[in-house]
């Protein structure tokens, strides 16, 4: 440390071992006890994060554990209609209350605030990311013992916001079989690696169908690289989710909380591992 030292660092260029870290970390709502907030990502649309997000929520409170859902996909919102929930978001003299599923999830998405579920948010970047700082502050999430936070796809504003604000204690990637996948997957673990996010593991959505005729398993998307992928970047794969009309079926009716499954197992186990350790 420099003897001329004023100590702010933010205006030093000088890289010594005093220099202070400017942390971005908002506090949640004061009536909020959370234990372990993780993220579930994808670096392209349309390969099933809302749906891993849905599964993991419901498998996680199957197992006794008090999940929420933060739906941060401001512009494309899906877990209320996934999870059959019609009824606005209520609030009290001390802030927001999340809705509550049918299996006790708490839930808080744009869609809950909006007149209509129909109506486009027609928002820029930044005031997206700040409604979403708002569901992490302003909403009472009481007893949660894990929060997933559904984040739009890509390495945007709202994704940035998340892993700066937001106390990530790791991330899912979410990815499908095509050729593309490395690049794509590549984006999102150096990002979640910039901001020094834990990433969990890889779930790969729609790697396979079986034939209701002889059982066999067909690659519709062509043969899995999911594994080479995993490998390239040094991560797990956790599961891999078949194409499943039967799935399709409960997210339009509402109910993929009531889909009871063990496809994602070994992801379930990480976070079990990840809930239990010690807080720092």
């Amino acid at each position: 440390m420099s003897e001329d030292c004023n100590n702010k660092c933010e205006d030093c260029s000088d890289d010594c071992s005093e220099r202070k870290t400017t942390s971005f970390l908002e506090a949640p709502h004061e009536l909020s006890n959370i234990r372990k907030v993780i993220g579930v990502v994808s670096g392209k649309g349309g390969v099933g994060k809302t749906l891993v997000t849905s599964l993991l929520a419901a498998s996680m409170q199957r197992h006794g554990y008090k999940t929420a859902i933060l739906d941060a996909d401001v512009t494309g919102p899906s877990i209320p209609k996934a999870f059959g929930i019609r009824e606005k978001a209520s609030s009290n003299e001390m802030g927001i209350l999340p809705a509550i599923s049918k299996t006790g999830i708490n839930i808080m998405s744009i869609n809950l605030v909006l007149e209509n579920d129909t109506d486009p948010v027609v928002w820029r970047g930044p005031i997206i990311a700040g409604a979403v700082k708002q569901f992490w502050t302003d909403v009472i999430w009481s007893d949660v013992d894990v929060m997933f936070v559904d984040l739009p796809p890509g390495t945007g504003d709202v994704p940035l916001t998340v892993f700066q604000s937001l106390p990530i204690d790791g991330i899912v990637i979410v990815t499908s079989p095509q050729e593309l996948v490395s690049m794509i997957v590549g984006k999102a673990v150096k990002m979640a690696r910039m901001m020094n996010v834990p990433i969990l593991g890889l779930v790969e959505n729609m790697s396979y169908a079986i034939c209701p005729d002889c059982g066999k398993e067909l690659s519709i998307f062509g043969k899995s690289r999911i594994e080479e992928t995993a490998a390239q970047y040094g991560i797990s794969v956790m599961d891999r989710l078949p194409i499943d009309p039967a799935i399709a079926e409960f997210c339009d009716s509402g109910t993929i909380e009531l889909y009871e499954n063990d496809m994602l197992a070994n992801l379930v186990k990480a976070l079990d591992i990840t809930i239990n350790s010690h807080d720092e």
